[in-house]
């Protein structure tokens, strides 16, 4: 008997991978506001309560199962926004080793195929 079917188990593990990206904004708050401020998302801190929340809403729905679809969607819109800020700071850099947008924009598309993947 198959306890988490494959698509329940990417949508925990989409969920768990917000946890370093939530505690690394808590924990380094006025570094992080810089880094919202320095994309142009003034005022700065104001964004970043905004992510955190947005994050902590997209990692409950996706790990507990609830709101599934609404959740990925929210943790995709999390994620380009952070591929944007990338963009925006760093220039369209498409190789990790010049921090390019290439893993949030992975991640924003693993997350809808994780809410939506069921979807006959």
């Amino acid at each position: 008997m198959e306890l988490l079917s494959d698509l329940r188990l990417l949508q925990i593990l989409c969920a768990v991978w917000f946890v370093p990206h939530i505690v690394g904004k808590i924990i380094h708050f006025p570094r992080a506001r810089g880094t919202f401020e320095a994309a142009g998302f003034r005022p700065g801190g104001a964004f970043l309560i905004l992510a955190v929340c947005m994050e902590v809403a997209a990692l409950l729905g996706l790990l507990l199962g609830i709101q599934v679809r609404a959740a990925s969607l929210l943790a995709a819109m999390v994620l380009l926004g952070a591929a944007y800020t990338v963009v925006r700071i760093n220039g369209w850099n498409w190789r990790w080793q010049k921090m390019g947008p290439e893993y949030p924009i992975f991640w924003a598309a693993v997350c809808v195929l994780a809410g939506f993947g069921g979807v006959a």
